[in-house]
């Protein structure tokens, strides 16, 4: 079958083109990471809560630049991989912290290699002088639209996390219990 002047326009767009370059990273990571038995979205978001122990969800979604309305399923499937562990959130109970588990940590460690491999695939098709090139315009594009995506990246917005000492001792410390008080108009509502 024949394709037409139109399907070829179409196929040549820079939409068409980045999903299908997207789809083809997506396939080799899965190929090249297939005993880790996690996503490329799922091993960012690994990375990301590596580096930030006790980062929330929200400041999660601006480092990796993901869907806050998805975030929660990623975060979900990581937790029980046993990947990361979530906690109420310090100041505000209704935020989740994360923290990375020793098996998490393992496995980025061990998953290194084929993350490598991946990106080395990309771009094995291009010659040296062009991998260069094309990696500039891809950042330089991804800067100039960042504003323009449904999850713009925004590392400098996400929260300060708490390290060592403090994030361990946040993680031990007793739940408090619940107690209900009654407010105007007969509303309940929990307080710790």
């Amino acid at each position: 079958m024949q394709m037409s002047n139109d399907d070829n326009h179409f196929l040549e767009t820079p939409g068409h083109l980045i999903r299908r370059l997207q789809q083809i990273s997506f396939a080799l990571f899965l190929d090249q990471a297939k005993e880790f038995d996690v996503t490329p979205v799922q091993y960012a978001a690994l990375v990301a809560i590596n580096n930030h122990p006790g980062i929330d969800q929200t400041a999660l979604c601006n480092i990796i630049a993901f869907d806050r309305s998805t975030i929660g399923d990623v975060v979900g499937r990581l937790e029980k991989k046993k990947l990361i562990k979530r906690f109420n959130g310090a100041i505000d109970r209704r935020t989740k912290s994360l923290s990375i588990t020793p098996s998490g940590r393992r496995l980025i460690r061990d998953i290194e290699p084929a993350v490598a491999s991946t990106q080395r695939l990309i771009l094995a098709p291009l010659r040296p002088g062009e991998r260069k090139a094309f990696m500039a315009m891809l950042r330089h594009l991804v800067h100039l639209n960042n504003e323009r995506s449904r999850a713009p990246s925004r590392p400098q917005e996400a929260r300060r996390p708490l390290k060592g000492s403090a994030l361990r001792a946040r993680e031990q410390a007793p739940k408090a219990p619940v107690r209900r008080r009654w407010r105007r108009r007969g509303v309940r509502r929990a307080v710790r």
